[in-house]
Parts: structure tokens; sequence; C-alpha cells
């Protein structure tokens, strides 16, 4: 039933809209006026009954008196109810089931999450339906370095080269703690040697090691590169038509990226003494630390966060479900955001991705948070951990049209998402779905009435005995 508003979106087979084949929905009007909302922008405080221009999948306008230009503009009447930017989840799984883990090496910055993204997982259109717009989806936490991220949107039923937001810094996620080091010897015999690392001190040396490498990798490439083209210094270095390049090396590409501050890095993390033995070695290496994932105890350590600039991407009361979470607190938030750390809520679960809205409210029942500073953890300050800002994240004009109408205030356990806009286009649309409960219903119960009378066809005919056959002689017998 979840699929059912994408079926009224597409005006096609409700498996299509669901992603199973090419049905895309229709092009939004040229301008789209959302008015009588109240307006939550997370960047600049609260409208009342305000309105939002969108025009060509952007906010055109924003304000108490706006008004369409278009005179067949859409117009969407949301009294009484109140618009946030689309929510970001920034660490996702969705999508990749079966894949999110290449754990045969310790490190494997060659793959990438970007190519096995399943369009047809019903969790995507179910968080549409919770408001989730934007997710960062992730490589598992089976290695010490793991694959290339995907920041994308839920376009569901467009392909998923379109999905991927273009501008998006590249990423890659790191893992520290007892997920590597006790992921070490998945599938493998007994008798096969356990891969390494199996402790938090091998986790730490896989990293070194691998940036190592990476900078040796890095000067070969800039020598050859030196000598194909010729350089002039102190001492003029003469172009050699014979240079030889290095051989190339997709994981180690993916590490020089890191060091030139082309790639983010979304490190895994629980404990406090692992955070900070990354935090140092990032500075021994050379490389910054965009987001610790998780990080339940980075209230221990958020000035030495804040100062590395590197963001915590947490979750608001989940513990207890492993050892390295015995000392998890749900004030674990607000008390990095107090430091000056970039915070915010993530699900790492289909499940919890549909209602990040209340995961944020939380934020402000422990820890005080302001209303919009708990808004910010699950919308701008997401984007801004993800380098996408610009773009998305709050009301703002000149951003993308990501948005999403509630029932009521987002931090209520009572609210329901409405409506879900991904530039402009409507992706959810909770009236439309109830409508297409009742026709998939009954769609489903002449399935399983045909099914049952094709079962059965009538009455059974008696079996025909077949008369006993000889034994085969030894001579009939294919050897």
């Amino acid at each position: 039933t979840m699929i059912a508003s994408a079926f009224a979106q597409t005006g096609g087979n409700a498996k299509l809209a669901a992603g199973v084949g090419s049905a895309v929905p229709p092009a939004a009007p040229t301008e789209t006026l959302i008015k009588n909302a109240t307006i939550l922008t997370a960047s600049h405080g609260t409208i009342n009954n305000g309105s939002i221009l969108i025009r060509n999948g952007k906010i055109a306008e924003v304000g108490p008196n706006v008004r369409a230009r278009d005179p067949n503009a859409r117009i969407i009447d949301a009294t009484g109810k109140y618009v946030t930017p689309g929510i970001i989840d920034c660490h996702s799984h969705t999508g990749i089931d079966g894949n999110v883990n290449e754990g045969s090496l310790s490190v494997t910055a060659m793959v990438r999450i970007r190519d096995v993204i399943d369009p047809y997982s019903p969790a995507i259109y179910r968080e549409l339906a919770g408001g989730t717009t934007t997710a960062n989806v992730l490589h598992g936490s089976a290695n010490s370095i793991g694959g290339q991220n995907a920041v994308v949107k839920w376009k569901i039923g467009k392909p998923v080269d379109e999905w991927i937001i273009p501008d998006a810094p590249q990423g890659i996620k790191f893992a520290l703690g007892e997920n590597p080091k006790r992921s070490n010897n998945q599938g493998i015999p007994s008798t096969v040697p356990r891969r390494y690392p199996a402790t938090r001190m091998g986790v730490e040396e896989t990293i070194r090691e691998a940036f190592i490498k990476a900078r040796d990798y890095q000067r070969e490439w800039q020598e050859y590169e030196t000598k194909k083209v010729g350089i002039v210094t102190t001492v003029t270095e003469p172009l050699d038509k014979n240079a030889i390049a290095p051989r190339r090396d997709l994981a180690l590409d993916a590490l020089v990226e890191i060091l030139e501050g082309k790639r983010m890095v979304h490190a895994h993390c629980y404990r406090d003494d692992e955070i900070l033995m990354l935090l140092n070695l990032s500075d021994e290496l050379g490389f910054h630390v965009q987001t610790l994932q998780h990080v339940l105890e980075g209230y221990k350590v958020a000035k030495e966060m804040a100062a590395h600039k590197t963001g915590g991407s947490t979750f608001s009361d989940w513990w207890a479900y492993k050892l390295e979470a015995y000392d998890a607190i749900p004030y674990n938030a607000a008390l990095m955001a107090s430091r000056g750390v970039v915070v915010s809520m993530n699900s790492d679960s289909d499940e919890l991705a549909r209602r990040l809205y209340l995961e944020a409210a939380k934020g402000m029942k422990y820890g005080g948070m302001s209303e919009e500073e708990a808004l910010r953890t699950v919308t701008l300050n997401s984007a801004i951990q993800l380098g996408i800002d610009k773009r998305t994240g709050s009301i703002d004009v000149g951003k993308d049209a990501d948005l999403v109408i509630f029932s009521q205030h987002p931090f209520s356990v009572y609210t329901v998402p409405e409506m879900t806009m991904i530039e402009g286009e409507v992706y959810f649309d909770r009236s439309e779905d109830l409508k297409q409960r009742e026709v998939l219903k009954r769609e489903k119960a002449d399935l399983i009435k045909r099914e049952r009378e094709q079962r059965t066809g009538g009455p059974r005919q008696p079996r025909l005995e077949k008369p006993d056959e000889p034994a085969p002689r030894p001579n009939d017998i294919e050897h």
C-alpha cells in the first residue's frame, strides 16, 4: 500500500511507480504556490501564515505576502499546516541490502555504492512518506576503510543516475572499533588465517599504512606528470616523452582524493578513545574527517571535534544494543552542539528514516535545544555535513524546492507528513495514497481469486496408472 501515491502521481501501474519500470512523475507546473502555512525555514526562523512560490523546481519567493505570477499555477492551501525543508538522512543503507559490505579486504576504497542502489526497494517510498527526501547512502562498517558513498534524492520512478546529486562532494566510509576488528573472519574457513586487523591497534595501523601507500602513489603520479609536461623551477626538468605512467590503483586514487581535500571521510565510531585516535591520525597524515557517524561518546570529546571542524551525526536515544554503546546518553546531540559541533540525527535504518522528524524533536527534550536548532539536525546541519547546503536543507530563495507539508507541528507525535516534494515535484501525496489503497486492496483480492480458480480448474481427473515396465538389462544402461 505504500506505493499507492506514486501510482497516483504517475497515472500508471503502481509497481512502475515504485521503480519497477520507467514510469516518471509528470513534470511540475511552471509555478506552484503553497499558501497560508506555518513555515519552519530552518535558517531564519518561523513564518506564520506564509507562502512559498516554487518556480522550475526552485524556491522563488518565501514570505507572508507571496503571489503566483502564472495564472495556471498549482495552488496548495496549507491552512493550519506546517512546512519544513525536506528531511536529510546522513547515514542510510536503504536500497543496498546484500551489497552493504565488501568484507574481503580491510581497505576497499575502490568499490562504489552508487553502482548497487536498488530502485525497487519499498523502503524508498516509505521514507518519502515520512518526509525524507535526501540520503547519504553508505557502505557498511566491516572495513577500516570501506567503499565510496552516494548522496541521493529519492526520485522514485526515475533512473538512478538522476538520483545522484551532481554537485555533492564525493565521500567514503571509514569504520572504527568492534565492527572492523570483528569482521575479519566472515565466510572464511577456520583453516585460513583471519583477515587483519583484529584489534583497535590494528584498525589504526591499517588506516595509517593505507595513507602512507597513497602518499607514495600520489608522488609517483606527480613525478610522472612533471616528466610528461616538463616544468621550470630553479632547476629545469626536461620533457620526457618516454615517461611511463604508474599503474592505476582505484583504491589509492580514492585515498589521494582524500589527501587533496576532494573526498569527504564519514567515519563510523562509538568510543572516545577511537575518536581521538582518528582525529590525531588525520593530523599526522594530513586529511580531514568530515563527520563522525553514530559517535555516541562524542559528548566526551566535543571540544576536540569542534577544533577539527568535524561534524557529529548521531542517534537520539539508541543504546545498550552492544557494549560499545554502553556510555551513550540522550543528551549527546545537545552537548556536542553546545561545544560548537555541527550535529545531525541519522537513521542507519529503513524504519527510523521514516520518522526522523521525531528524532529531531528529542533534541528539545534532552538538552534544551531550541525548535530551530532541533529541526536543523535533520535538515540544514545534515546538508552542511554533506556539502550540499547551498542547494538544500532550508527554505530559502534559490534553493531546491525539497519540502514537506505536515498536518501538525513536525515535532508532535500526532503529526502526519501529507506531501513530500523534491525540486517542486510531488513524490508523496497522502490524500492520493489513501485513495489508491482501496484500489490496491481490490486488485489483490482479484488476483488471489483468479489464482485459486486456475489452481482448482474444475473436478479432478482420475490418475492413470502406468503398466509395470521391465527392469533395464545391463547393456541398456548408459555409463
